[in-house]
């Protein structure tokens, strides 16, 4: 009779036989770990961009330099292009014939603090009227 009491109590206790053996449990789940991890097949997310690249030929064919950049300077006595002093209607006819060959041309339009606002104005106005958009307008000492 005693025995059977303390089996009672070991059993009470949770040392009997039925105990999970968490050790067989680890181990099924790395080796299920590992196994998926040695299965599995990454999806090439680059192929599913939608980017138009182009093709090596085109490369090739296009070997055009790109354009100069044309500098207007505009000081309190006068005009600048390309360092070379102009007046409005000389200006008017040298942007005209720059928008016949590329409308696309830089072109940087340099003011002084002293220059009047209205030179600036007409400079614009004339590369508006010719057609030029590639304008930087700065600002210097």
């Amino acid at each position: 009779m005693a025995a059977k009491k303390r089996r009672k109590r070991r059993n009470a206790a949770g040392q009997g036989q039925d105990d999970v053996q968490m050790t067989a449990m680890i181990d099924v789940v790395f080796q299920l770990l590992v196994y998926f991890i040695v299965t599995l097949q990454p999806e090439d997310v680059i192929t599913h961009l939608d980017v138009f690249r182009p093709s090596p030929e085109k490369q090739q064919e296009q070997t055009q330099t790109p354009p100069k950049m044309i500098r207007i300077q505009i000081y309190p006595d006068g005009i600048t292009i390309n360092d070379k002093y102009v007046t409005i209607p000389d200006l008017d006819r040298l942007l005209d014939k720059l928008a016949a060959i590329d409308t696309k041309q830089s072109i940087m339009i340099m003011c002084t603090a002293q220059s009047n606002h209205e030179d600036l104005v007409r400079v614009l106005d004339l590369c508006a009227k010719s057609d030029l958009t590639n304008l930087s307008v700065i600002s210097t000492n």
